[in-house]
């Protein structure tokens, strides 16, 4: 057996459910109710409740469910009293209440609403009232002998599959060639993954890659002895990117030292000083040791062609540029600038400067 409570606003509606018809089973109780219809047991109810107008939750909705095979040996009378000792458990016995029954599912279970309000003006505590239904429920189960849902549900939850046992072994035989072939070829590199799933092949083990929608490859699946088993059930080693890992790391060390043994040792050739330099080397340093005869004849040619030219240019200006001639006008100049000032100062004197 199960209950369930719950504080619910909408008293009318409720009752108009319980009271449909092709629901409706059997009328249990009537508690501090003239009433026996929905509509007039609603407004009986009011009565009492609009004495409270703070709250907004003013009914109590209770179920409790039977189980199935409790239901076929339990009679009318029966479903009268877990109704009545229900109420009276979760303290309901000054209020007003209605219990019925509904027959519209597989199993026949109880519906109670109850006015949250007392005949004496008590507001009905609501916390934790489903906690309590449910207490309530399992104590009087096992008070009459009935199934309790809570061990139901712990007893599915906790129950195990039974293991086959001729999958075990197989799953066993699998795992004991796989590590086996596994410490055999690992650290060999390609070769040896080669030789890893040729072997398995050998031994009548077969993988195959598991793909999802968009083509790529996830996962793998050992398959032997017409039993298939996921890469994880037969160890994390097997994966399909902790397996390639394995054998990449291996084959990665192996290629370099492949490498490092063909590889011939070679004359080192002197490499000219390119550190940097604060002044760049000048045309005539560089060496012309790799030019050929006529690159030389031609560079020749043209050095002498420019000298020429500028020892022209130089008897052509003449006594311009010479020494002397800038000498002979300094001096020329500096004796005109001793006169001027020597009669500058003869004026000034006559002026009585």
């Amino acid at each position: 057996m199960i209950g369930k409570c719950k504080a619910i606003a909408h008293g009318s509606t409720a009752l108009d459910y319980i009271f449909r018809e092709g629901k409706l089973g059997y009328r249990l109780a009537f508690h501090n109710l003239c009433s026996r219809e929905p509509k007039a047991i609603y407004e009986e109810m009011k009565v009492v409740s609009n004495y409270n107008s703070r709250c907004r939750n003013k009914f109590l909705r209770i179920e409790i469910g039977i189980a199935p095979q409790d239901e076929k040996r339990l009679p009318v009378s029966e479903f009268m009293g877990i109704a009545h000792l229900f109420a009276k458990r979760m303290g309901l016995d000054n209020h007003q209440w209605v219990a019925v029954t509904h027959k519209d599912t597989d199993n026949r279970h109880i519906h109670i609403i109850a006015n949250r309000f007392s005949l004496y003006g008590e507001v009905y505590d609501t916390t934790f009232v489903g906690n309590k239904a449910a207490r309530v429920a399992e104590d009087i189960s096992r008070e009459k002998g009935l199934t309790i849902a809570k061990e139901v549900k712990a007893e599915r939850k906790h129950q195990k599959t039974k293991a086959n046992p001729t999958r075990e072994q197989i799953k066993q035989q699998i795992q004991n060639i796989c590590y086996t072939l596994f410490d055999k070829y690992k650290g060999t590199g390609i070769t040896g993954h080669s030789m890893f799933l040729y072997e398995l092949n050998k031994n009548g083990i077969s993988i195959e890659r598991m793909k999802n929608k968009q083509g790529k490859v996830y996962g793998l699946r050992f398959s032997y002895a017409g039993q298939s088993f996921k890469a994880s059930e037969i160890g994390r080693e097997f994966g399909y990117h902790s397996l390639q890992k394995n054998f990449e790391q291996d084959n990665n060390i192996e290629s370099k030292k492949s490498h490092l043994t063909i590889q011939e040792p070679t004359e080192k050739k002197e490499q000219p000083n390119v550190d940097y330099q604060l002044v760049p080397r000048s045309r005539s340093s560089i060496s012309r040791d790799n030019d050929t005869p006529q690159v030389q004849n031609s560079i020749g040619a043209v050095a002498d062609t420019i000298v020429s030219a500028a020892d022209e240019v130089v008897e052509g200006l003449g006594d311009l540029i010479t020494p002397t001639a800038q000498g002979d006008d300094y001096a020329e100049t500096a004796w005109q600038r001793k006169l001027r000032n020597q009669a500058s100062r003869k004026k000034k004197r006559r002026r009585g400067l």
